[in-house]
């Protein structure tokens, strides 16, 4: 099922004379992980704010096309009823905190929605659960970690039930370890739930990991829509877009050039780890 419908998307904000979005077309279906990536400044974040209704409603421009999200018409819908079916993580989480406690701060939208006090706690245990947040209830938002504050945003957004989640570049400004920690919340939220997912990354190592597809945007255009293995297969060509291929990826691309393996570019550890072995197994065979 269709959950995400963009037709012919322009956008540019009041003021420019550019369009910052042009001609998008988009379509991501249910459970989909839909990466989006390209050089600052291509639109990707613009193209964020299209999904949860920000854009046109909260900032001033010029729009054309349509956008559907969860069958609502983004153009015609008010944002306070996007945000129960869209929920978005931007990548400073500080910018959305607004309680004085992890609970609070999680409780937000179930208590604006004016809903039954147990389902508000049932909804909080199972939001803080799915990004290992439990036992951090009266934390202060301000004093966790940076990936502690990403897992809460997230928890923030998932405790609305939405269908679609959109990541905007949530690892942009943590540490390793904090990366690590969303990363496996991504990887856990694809195996125990159905949730659409919108990923605005550049760690094209961990895209390659969890999307289904990958989405390159350049100049506010889609310039490339395909799997992880058809996307990195031209190492040359993602550069030239200012895209950095996975590591593993440009080192089995280097020994296909070379004639040592044949077949196509791995896109993960696991894919790389077996181009290697059938090599070396190759080698100590007897000719």
């Amino acid at each position: 099922m269709r959950v995400i419908q963009i037709e012919n998307l322009w956008w540019k904000y009041e003021g420019s004379d550019d369009w910052t979005l042009k001609a998008v077309n988009l379509t991501v279906e249910k459970g989909e992980i839909v990466a989006i990536t390209g050089p600052s400044g291509a639109g990707k974040t613009t193209l964020c704010m299209c999904l949860n209704g920000l854009i046109p409603h909260s900032n001033p421009g010029v729009i054309r096309g349509t956008v559907h999200v969860a069958g609502m018409d983004v153009r015609k819908t008010p944002p306070y009823r996007l945000s129960e079916k869209v929920g978005t993580v931007f990548q400073d989480p500080e910018s959305q905190f607004i309680g004085m406690s992890v609970e609070e701060e999680v409780v937000f939208g179930p208590e604006n929605m004016a809903l039954p006090r147990e389902e508000i706690k049932q909804r909080l245990e199972s939001a803080l659960k799915s990004v290992r947040m439990e036992g951090m209830l009266q934390k202060a938002p301000f004093e966790l970690s940076g990936g502690q504050k990403q897992r809460v945003a997230i928890a923030s957004a998932l405790v609305m039930h939405p269908e679609i989640l959109v990541l905007d570049e949530p690892t942009s400004e943590l540490d390793p370890i904090g990366k690590s920690e969303v990363f496996s919340i991504v990887s856990d939220l694809r195996r125990q739930s159905d949730i659409t997912i919108v990923l605005v990354e550049h760690e094209t190592e961990e895209i390659a990991r969890y999307a289904d597809r990958v989405v390159l945007i350049d100049e506010g255009e889609i310039r490339v829509d395909k799997s992880p293995k058809g996307f990195f297969s031209d190492v040359d060509d993602l550069k030239r877009m200012g895209v950095d291929p996975p590591q593993v990826t440009e080192l089995t691309s280097l020994l296909i050039q070379n004639g040592i393996f044949r077949g196509e570019p791995a896109v993960t550890v696991e894919e790389a780890f077996k181009i290697s072995s059938s090599i070396l197994k190759k080698r100590r065979s007897p000719q």
